[in-house]
């Protein structure tokens, strides 16, 4: 797969499976943080900082979805990159241009923060426009520092007090068969290891069908950065894992709970506009030439996210800006 090596790009640089054909998804490599404090070497400034995201990919949307929950839009600029990434990794365009750079490649940013490195140019990119150069592109971290380092604009609380280490286990659980399940079953270069990752999957999939019966979000009442980690892999089900990554077992609107749990999240403020269906699908089955060799992307399927759902039959504690009695800041 594609990198920076040293600086210069490499269009085969690296295996995304290991020798038991499981997927190993490399890790991030630019690890800073803001820090609500005059003195840090990343002060939470508004005005400061940009984001390079994809549409497409679910890592981005969460970073995304949070800053335009918090009501940081003003604070945090925000560009996007063309849907498809092929040899040269993602790119920007006349439609969805570099408005810091004018760069022609994402991995020309890269290039800017360090000239040398070395790693997967991947999105999101929160960059810091003062000293020119990447805080952090690990997309939970970021959704992290949005919520602890800003002071936000709404009344919106994606990680309430006390309860910090209890929606991070839910965010490592929703992670590791479900986030990244997709993943391990879609770029499995073995049966035995698909065969794996489905199980996973859907015996995840299957518990979180059982608990959202009874529970109205994945950590109680009250929607927190585990539901928006949650959401960016099932909008994204049906349209794509389902058929291009072969999780065929069930389809998300074949579950009663996380179907209408899916619909209520995509109804929840304006999220619904940090949702890019086109975008979702141009990219998985154009890019990945090896799955879809033909790169034909499928017109369907025909399921509508704004379809009433039933989760109103269960108590929740939604500030306002989510309960449809305010609109949240445009993008």
């Amino acid at each position: 797969m594609n990198m920076l090596v040293d600086g210069e790009w490499r269009t085969d640089a690296y295996e995304a499976t290991n020798d038991d054909g499981e997927f190993d998804r490399q890790e991030t490599t630019f690890r800073d943080w803001i820090q609500d404090a005059p003195d840090a070497e990343y002060p939470a400034e508004s005005g400061r900082y940009h984001v390079y995201i994809s549409r497409a990919c679910p890592w981005a949307h969460r970073v995304a979805m949070t800053r335009r929950l918090l009501g940081l839009t003003d604070d945090i600029s925000l560009s996007i990159v063309e849907p498809e990434r092929y040899n040269d990794g993602w790119e920007f365009s006349e439609e969805y241009p570099d408005p810091l750079y004018g760069e022609e490649y994402l991995r020309d940013v890269y290039a800017r923060a360090d000239p040398e490195f070395t790693g997967r140019v991947t999105v999101p990119v929160l960059w810091d426009t003062e000293e020119e150069t990447i805080v952090n592109n690990e997309s939970r971290e970021i959704m992290r520092m949005l919520v602890t380092a800003f002071e936000d604009e709404n009344s919106v609380e994606l990680l309430p007090e006390g309860r910090e280490d209890e929606i991070d286990d839910i965010i490592d659980d929703i992670y590791v068969s479900i986030n990244n399940g997709v993943y391990r079953a879609g770029f499995a270069d073995t049966q035995e290891a698909y065969d794996e990752a489905v199980e996973d999957l859907f015996d995840a999939l299957d518990h979180w069908e059982e608990i959202l019966e009874d529970q109205r979000f994945v950590a109680g009442e009250t929607f927190t950065e585990a539901d928006v980690a949650m959401f960016a892999t099932l909008v994204r089900f049906d349209h794509v894992y389902h058929t291009h990554f072969k999780c065929n077992r069930q389809a998300i609107h074949e579950y009663p709970n996380l179907w209408n749990y899916t619909k209520e999240v995509y109804q929840l403020g304006e999220l619904a506009e940090t949702v890019n269906l086109d975008h979702i699908t141009r990219h998985y089955y154009s890019s990945h030439g090896d799955l879809n060799p033909k790169r034909l992307v499928p017109t369907g399927p025909n399921i509508d996210f704004s379809a009433p759902h039933n989760r109103d039959r269960l108590p929740a504690d939604l500030p306002a800006e989510l309960s449809g009695d305010a609109a949240l800041a445009d993008d």
